[in-house]
């Protein structure tokens, strides 16, 4: 079982780069695969989630040639897919199990998806139920709430669906039930989500109308291919903004940032903690807002993070754990029971690290009240098989008394495989 051991540092300095934006990789491989020719896609994340997506699409008949962080997509058209010959494994790969069982729905074959442990204990019902009303046939344990998904794909119908829970991949795998199903298809938020599969579907020359927190697709759209280059991920950009905030005398600068509106709740909630967070040099990668990141260290205060700011900064609330165990007074986290059900329960797994770290913790049914110390202290903990986890312990050990191990971190490389060097250019000074 691979392990990190970690010692505090001087200060963390330099210019980063970090690897290419998950969700958007997730997308590109899936929509270029559908597109009818050529996608060429730079700075790819060659996570283990996104090569479960690349392999998925491989078993249905798509060539994808992968050069490190380069892929060429020879898209058979959307109606081009073939039966896949054997189960779909989708490792821990939630995104790929999700948004696929939506295009699968679509398709004029039968196929299956598993996962891993961690993967088959996490709730799919919430996807399966819309694409039944679309008339898709889909089977799994407990009536669908869980992995193994047997779906006998066809004829699907347009339907107009609100959302019961703020879930971008459960809107993404709607919409792409809808690119195959008759008629429009209509979803409603509660609250905006990330809307990476919109706007991808748009740079692919798909039509979908957006009106405040409510899209809609037509079905049978043709997509033409493209070239795309992906933005830094936020979310692996979050565990270095954090430790450049706390570790006083700390600067650096991560080029190249996603900066979509719809995941920039990390810089909000890190600004009103006090840090000094300059965003500049902003552009567009294909329809994807860029811009560079200059993290300042700065004292930070405790704040109330509620309501619609979470599905904008919910990936990214185990390291905001870690800027909130150190900052003055309490930190108020509600309305996230959905990091109950992520690769691990991040609520209880986070509250009993920060417990070890020496920070006062109150588990709440929906989040945790954090009271903020001024020295953290050294520990064994387990990364209970989460990559976020994993990384935001890492950072705690950065500013910990001593050494900090984090043990079973292959993890890692589920979402961020560079996160250990990257780290390491930018530590100086080991005390």
């Amino acid at each position: 079982m691979k392990s990190l051991h970690v010692r505090p540092v001087k200060r963390l300095s330099g210019e980063i780069r970090v690897q290419g934006d998950k969700s958007v990789s997730h997308r590109a491989v899936i929509i270029g695969s559908i597109a009818d020719g050529l996608t060429r896609v730079t700075n790819f994340l060659p996570s283990d989630d996104c090569i479960r997506t690349i392999k998925a699409f491989e078993s249905m008949g798509v060539t994808i040639k992968i050069d490190g962080d380069s892929l060429e997509i020879y898209g058979k058209g959307p109606s081009s897919l073939t039966e896949p010959p054997d189960v779909m494994d989708m490792g821990n790969s939630g995104t790929s199990a999700r948004l696929l069982a939506g295009l699968l729905s679509g398709q004029p074959f039968f196929s299956v998806m598993t996962g891993d442990n961690s993967l088959r204990r996490r709730p799919m019902k919430r996807v399966i139920e819309p694409l039944r009303m679309m008339g898709a046939n889909v089977w799994g344990r407990r009536e669908g709430e869980f992995l193994p998904l047997c779906i006998k794909g066809g004829v699907l119908q347009g339907i107009s669906y609100r959302m019961p829970v703020a879930s971008a991949q459960v809107k993404s795998s709607i919409l792409l039930a809808g690119l195959f199903a008759k008629g429009k298809t209509t979803i409603e938020e509660r609250m905006a989500t990330r809307d990476h599969t919109e706007r991808m579907l748009e740079y692919f020359g798909v039509n979908v109308v957006r009106n405040g927190v409510t899209v809609t697709i037509e079905g049978s759209q043709g997509l033409r291919p493209r070239d795309i280059e992906i933005p830094g991920d936020i979310s692996g950009a979050a565990f270095f903004m954090v430790g450049a905030s706390i570790i006083e005398g700390s600067e650096i600068v991560i080029k190249d940032v996603g900066i979509n509106p719809t995941r920039t709740g990390i810089i909000d909630v890190l600004r009103e903690m006090g840090a000094s967070i300059e965003v500049y040099n902003l552009r567009d990668m294909g329809r994807e807002p860029v811009g560079d990141i200059k993290i300042r260290s700065a004292p930070l205060k405790g704040i109330e993070i509620k309501g619609d700011r979470i599905p904008r900064v919910v990936d990214e609330l185990p390291v905001v754990c870690i800027a909130a165990a150190v900052a003055e007074g309490e930190t108020l986290i509600k309305d996230a029971a959905e990091l109950r059900v992520k690769e691990s329960d991040r609520i209880a797994v986070m509250a009993e690290c920060l417990s070890s770290l020496g920070v006062e913790v109150k588990i709440l049914e929906d989040g945790m009240r954090i009271k903020g110390v001024k020295g953290l202290k050294g520990v064994v903990c387990h990364s209970h098989g989460d990559h976020r986890i994993a990384m935001s312990m890492a950072i705690a050990g950065l500013v910990a008394e001593g050494e900090t191990l984090i043990e079973d971190t292959e993890c890692i490389n589920t979402s961020f495989p560079k996160f250990e060097e990257i780290l390491k250019e930018i530590c100086i000074s080991s005390l």
